[in-house]
């Protein structure tokens, strides 16, 4: 693409999540959660899974399993057995338990409302803690970067880095602090509906206008 000034990427990035809010008004955090401890739970288990698979498993999950003491002291192979129908199920089970036993002991089985005190649990990363601080809080401390938002950062020319925690520095550069936590969302949706990884529908795509790689031959442009 074309160099692009800082002021001109940032004006795009406002006309194309207005797009987007129009499109998805209904957008929104996927992973069905009735309080920050389901949340988080149930970020860290769509690691390597949809957002669909995860929430097939907590409905029973979170009947069973309803503080962070439940979890902390769950025996083990019980634990593994609700979750075996997910990739990396005995890792998540391990994670969760200690996780939820550093939130025992170190914040009366609550989850805390900082980055700093959510990256340093187990099985939680920028990304989970992004989820919670911005779905159960309200908190626009980052960006939620997945595969979906990577993907349509790059494709759409708002990033140009290829790392999670580096295109959300260049997209906290662009995009207004008010904006953070539904532009995760609303990129989503659009991956999921029309930017698809392998067959993006350009054709129907309704940005296409202001996507510096969707307005040529889909083939030779990136995609």
């Amino acid at each position: 693409m074309p160099p692009e000034s800082r002021q001109a990427r940032r004006t795009r990035a406002g006309a194309i999540l207005d797009a987007l809010a129009g499109t998805y008004p209904e957008a929104r955090c996927e992973l069905d959660h009735a309080n920050p401890l389901e949340l988080l739970v149930a970020t860290i288990l769509s690691a390597r899974c949809t957002d669909r698979q995860v929430n097939r498993v907590t409905r029973s999950l979170f009947a069973r399993y309803r503080t962070a003491r439940d979890y902390a002291r769950a025996d083990p192979s019980e634990l593994e057995d609700a979750l075996r129908q997910l990739g990396l199920f005995r890792n998540k089970a391990r994670h969760i338990r200690e996780c939820c036993r550093q939130l025992e002991a170190r914040h009366g089985g609550e989850v805390p409302r900082t980055m700093e005190d959510l990256v340093v649990l187990p099985g939680v990363g920028r990304k989970t803690a992004n989820v919670v601080l911005g779905n159960a809080f309200g908190l626009a401390e980052g960006i939620v970067v997945d595969t979906h938002v990577t993907r349509l950062s790059r494709r759409l020319g708002l990033a140009r880095s290829a790392g999670p925690e580096a295109i959300e520095r260049e997209l906290q550069g662009i995009l207004p602090r008010e904006r953070w936590i539904m532009a995760s969302h609303w990129l989503i949706r659009h991956g999921r509906r029309r930017c698809d990884a392998r067959r993006p529908d350009c054709a129907a795509c309704e940005v296409l206008s202001l996507c510096p790689t969707g307005k040529g031959d889909v083939r030779s442009n990136g995609h």
